[in-house]
Parts: structure tokens; sequence; C-alpha cells
């Protein structure tokens, strides 16, 4: 039986991955400080090859304990989001970055390394190319600076995978409406329009079951993907703003999309990602993103939930 160490396993992909692994026989162990959600894993403490640690990743003592008992280690513990970075600067870069820097110093040559970044730090990419794995990185904010240098200081070590993400969406036992497509689908539920800063911006999407089925599926073939950096997203969810939006609307009919000129919006970010490497190894996001909508409304309309952050 395989042992896999998860940090900040309690949180939004965290909840859904530990399920996954858990369900499929891998020993799970999760390190959590539980900041955001005390209740997102009880489902699973009845569970023989399920153990949880209240703690904090940067806990050196805990954490050398940890890794040398674990053979794959995934480290999902930061402060994500630049909102959430910009209001705690000091512990994102110590969470972000300098816990990974620890961890690195204490794994050993039996340690397999899966690292989850973002695409954000790509920042700006050229109207008409697609950003993949070689192209220049240019973050533009705390938090994707931070994660761009977890990044480099992971792939110093050999048995390490990394994924960037596209911006993720879908229903997780800790959920999170502060996602661009969450975000959208909720406001569309709740309150019937969508107010839009530059519409044209445009972002890759990527279901919250693809990305813990290829973090599995990196598990299982993990010998072919080490050493080796790979976008993670769904190629036919490169999309803008407003056909985002659009999408949204042939299912919630009512909504009204306002677009206002000349505002900037927040969130400077602007690329479409190419996806092939990965693909190429044999791994393909399949969740639509119309399926995915689907199921947000589906969730929203029940739940009496407000939203939902990181901030």
């Amino acid at each position: 039986m395989k042992k896999i160490l998860i940090t900040g396993g309690a949180g939004y992909i965290g909840s859904k991955l530990v399920t996954k692994l858990v369900d499929f026989n891998f020993e799970v162990t999760v390190l959590d400080s539980l900041k955001f959600s005390s209740k997102s894993l009880n489902h699973l403490f009845q569970k023989k090859n399920f153990f949880f640690i209240k703690g904090d990743v940067r806990n050196k003592k805990l954490m050398k304990e940890l890794v040398k008992k674990n053979e794959y280690i995934i480290p999902l513990a930061a402060l994500v989001g630049a909102p959430l970075c910009e209001k705690r600067k000091s512990e994102a870069v110590s969470v972000n970055l300098n816990s990974i820097k620890q961890l690195m110093k204490l794994v050993k040559p039996k340690n397999k390394i899966i690292y989850l970044t973002t695409n954000s730090g790509y920042g700006v990419g050229k109207q008409s190319k697609y950003c993949d794995e070689t192209s220049p990185l240019n973050p533009i904010s705390l938090y994707g600076r931070t994660k761009v240098d977890a990044e480099k200081t992971v792939m110093a070590f050999k048995n390490t995978v990394a994924f960037r993400l596209a911006t993720v969406f879908g229903y997780s036992y800790r959920m999170r409406t502060d996602l661009l497509v969450n975000n959208f689908v909720f406001k569309s539920v709740n309150e019937r329009k969508l107010t839009l800063f530059e519409p044209h911006f445009r972002r890759n999407y990527i279901h919250i079951n693809d990305v813990v089925d290829g973090i599995i599926f990196s598990i299982n073939n993990f010998s072919k993907l080490k050493s080796n950096i790979y976008n993670l997203g769904l190629s036919s969810a490169n999309l803008t703003k407003y056909k985002l939006a659009q999408k949204i609307k042939e299912q919630v009919k009512t909504l009204k999309i306002k677009i206002v000129k000349n505002r900037k919006d927040p969130d400077q970010r602007d690329y479409y990602v190419s996806n092939k490497k990965i693909e190429r190894k044999g791994f393909k996001a399949k969740t639509k993103i119309e399926t995915g909508i689907k199921e947000l409304i589906n969730i929203f309309s029940y739940s009496d939930e407000k939203i939902i952050n990181n901030y």
C-alpha cells in the first residue's frame, strides 16, 4: 500500500483528493491547521487507511517525522489566491515558499513529490499565442511569485512532478466561491446578474475532479512523468470571461450580463494555455465546463450557504 502525505488536505482540492485516494486504498496522512474548515474530512475518520494530524506545515520536527514515514508527498498547504496573500504578506511567503524550502531539505531519495502550482505565473500572455511550459513566467501578484519560486525549489529534486493548474471549478467538501467559475455561477443563481470588467480577458479552466484524477494519474505513472512540469487544464475551456458568462446564461436564462467599460479588473491575468504536454503522456481532462456549470447551479440552488472565500 502506497503511503501518501498531503499537507493542507482539508482544503478545496485536498478534501476531494484525499477522499478518492482513501477510496482507492492508498494510506493517506493529512496534515492541516484547519484555519478554514474542520468538517471537510469528517466522512473519512472511520476509514482505517486515513490518518489526520492537526498542525503547521512549518513545524520542522513534525514534518521530518512525516516525510520519513511516507513515500509520496503532496504539499497543498498554502495561502491561496492574490487577495489573501496581499492581506497576509509575511505569512504568504512563510507558508507558500519557506515551508517548501524546508520540505526539500528534509526529503530523501525514496520520496516522490507531486507539487501543484498555478498557471497564473504566466501573468499576461501574448494575444495570438498559447502559454506552454516553456513560456516565460511573469507573475503579477505576490501569490503568483511565491508559487513560481516554490516551483523552482521543488524542481531541483529529480523525483518531482509539478502541475500548473488552470482555474479550478466544481463542488468540493470545502467549497470556495471566490474562484471565477464558482463565483460567476453563485452570483448568477443568487443575484441573476453579472458585472464584467475587461470581459475580453482570457483564462483556462479545469474541473476539480479532473485535477484529482490528474494527480492520481501522476502517482500511477510517476516514473514517466517525473522531473517535469505540466500545465493541467481543460483544452476546450480556454475562454474569455464574456464567453464564460454566456455559457452560464445558456443555463440561467434570466441572467443579465452587464459590461462596464473603461474600468480595470482587479485581476489582470490574461492568457490561453496549452495542455498538450500532459495529454501526450496519456492524461486529458474531460469534464466539460457546461457540466460543471450545471453541477454548480444545482448546488447553489439547493444550498443556503453564503459566499465562501479564502479571505
